[in-house]
């Protein structure tokens, strides 16, 4: 079983994980766009291009089923992706967590991308799973980069901006990014504070990671020994994970896990 992932950069790091620790036997294809990030500001056809470069680099390994682990990539590009690849590849897009979070009651709190923030996308979720719920859409400039080049004081300032734009009564954050996954637990730190109630944060890297499963007709197995490969492609070449994504504790699980590699030395530093 192969299963391919695609997004601008590192953010399909936590959709990867959660494969591997569903099925650690499972062989991983990650392609990501280093040369054309960011892609939020790009015109929905460049991104739409570039998007489709990067799966159809994936798709030469001949993957089983492809996950979009990216929502920019997911509101722009899914149509065109599904028609280019399906039936014979099977397209798994990420959809931010409004349902969920707004199934627990609210109010809600929608941290995404400014690219994302405020999209017709992101407003029809809205409307469509919350709209009896108190909704606060919270764009989070920066951030994304800052991740992706395991930026520790860009992340600082970007997820205390983002806290600040937090209404205190939020009592559920849905991350409309997947590079927000990396840092979920410093997300939730910086909001939890004194006098706010207990926060939830919704991602949706397990949730993509099983629905690819169920797809291809396959059961989580996670107690199977840990035998399948990590090939990284980057802008079409096939090279190492990048030293920023080695930061993360998923880019190290997978970093752990390669079969048949040269495996590199792992950054000694934490989550950023």
């Amino acid at each position: 079983m192969k299963i391919a992932l695609m997004d601008a950069g590192i953010g399909l790091l936590a959709a990867a994980a959660a494969v591997r620790r569903l099925r650690p036997d499972a062989d991983l294809v990650l392609s990501s766009d280093p040369d054309g990030m960011p892609w939020g500001p790009r015109s929905s056809q460049e991104l739409t291009a570039r998007a489709l470069t990067v799966a159809e680099a994936a798709a030469v390994h001949r993957p089983d089923v492809l996950i979009v682990a990216c929502n920019t990539a997911s509101v722009h590009a899914l149509p065109a992706l599904r028609a280019r690849l399906e039936p014979d590849l099977p397209v798994i897009g990420t959809v931010p967590a409004v349902k969920p979070a707004a199934a627990g009651g609210g109010p809600v709190a929608v941290w995404a991308t400014p690219a994302t923030t405020g999209s017709p996308y992101q407003r029809s979720l809205t409307e469509e799973f919350a709209a009896d719920v108190n909704v606060t859409e919270v764009p989070c400039p920066g951030l994304a980069d800052a991740v992706e080049h395991a930026d520790d004081m860009a992340i600082g300032r970007a997820v205390a901006a983002a806290a600040e734009r937090t209404p205190d009564g939020a009592r559920a954050v849905v991350l409309g990014c997947t590079h927000y996954e990396l840092i979920a637990e410093r997300i939730r730190a910086a909001l939890q504070r004194p006098g706010r109630p207990p926060l939830a944060l919704y991602g949706t890297a397990d949730a993509v990671a099983a629905q690819a499963l169920r797809r291809i007709g396959h059961q989580p197995t996670p107690g199977t020994p840990d035998e399948g490969t990590l090939t990284v492609i980057l802008s079409g070449r096939e090279e190492e994970l990048p030293p920023a994504a080695r930061v993360y504790d998923e880019g190290r699980l997978l970093q752990a896990g390669r079969r048949g590699r040269d495996r590199l030395p792992l950054s000694s530093g934490g989550r950023p």
